[in-house]
């Protein structure tokens, strides 16, 4: 996949809300739904061990989605996704951070999260 534009990542980044969305709550029932099996509870509302496995294939499936728009995943939790671009010559990485409304920041691709700064 190639370099993303400013504008170009945020019409992308539109389009993933919905996906992201739903991976952030496929990702907390699977959580629930594993320490519910650790501890041996029985079968709670999320279900059990099959809803567990289906769970873990949504998110696959979601992250899959995601992926193949050349966006790369830097953290699941919290979801943290970069975009690879390039500002004034400089590799950098568009960042968006789960909670964040609109893409917002960037960071050198060397300098990693600590080094975000505002678009």
């Amino acid at each position: 996949m190639g370099l993303f534009t400013v504008d170009e990542a945020r019409a992308e980044l539109a389009k993933l809300l919905p996906v992201l969305h739903e991976l952030v709550e496929v990702r907390a029932d699977m959580v629930e739904l594993t320490a519910a099996l650790a501890t041996g509870e029985a079968p709670g509302p999320l279900g059990g061990l099959a809803e567990r496995k289906a769970a873990e294939a949504r998110l696959n499936e979601l992250m899959t989605t995601v992926q193949e728009t050349g966006a790369e995943f830097k953290g699941i939790a919290p979801l943290l996704v970069d975009f690879p671009a390039e500002l004034g010559g400089v590799s950098v990485l568009l960042c968006w951070l789960e909670g964040e409304t609109e893409l917002g920041w960037y960071h050198r691709a060397e300098l990693g999260f600590a080094g975000r700064r505002r678009l």
